[in-house]
């Protein structure tokens, strides 16, 4: 027996998402800027640089950060 993977309906600010594009958000009392490397159901995969993952005491450039707790960079 196999199921039928129903598909949940994005909000407007999750479905305008795209990889490569720049976001913000804060971590451990630092400001961090990256990009969208993938676009999750409930969260973001970003790429930050190697200073800023240091910085926040990750273990490589790419961390998780949920929908609800970044932003989109602003030019």
């Amino acid at each position: 027996m196999t199921f039928a993977r129903q598909e949940k309906e994005l909000s407007p600010f999750v479905a305008a998402r795209y990889v490569g594009e720049e976001i913000e958000f804060s971590r451990n009392g630092f400001d961090v800027k990256g990009r969208i490397h993938k676009i999750l159901e409930h969260s973001v995969i970003v790429e930050m640089s190697d200073e800023d993952a240091l910085s926040i005491g990750a273990k490589s450039n790419l961390t998780v950060v949920s929908h609800k707790k970044y932003s989109v960079k602003s030019s």
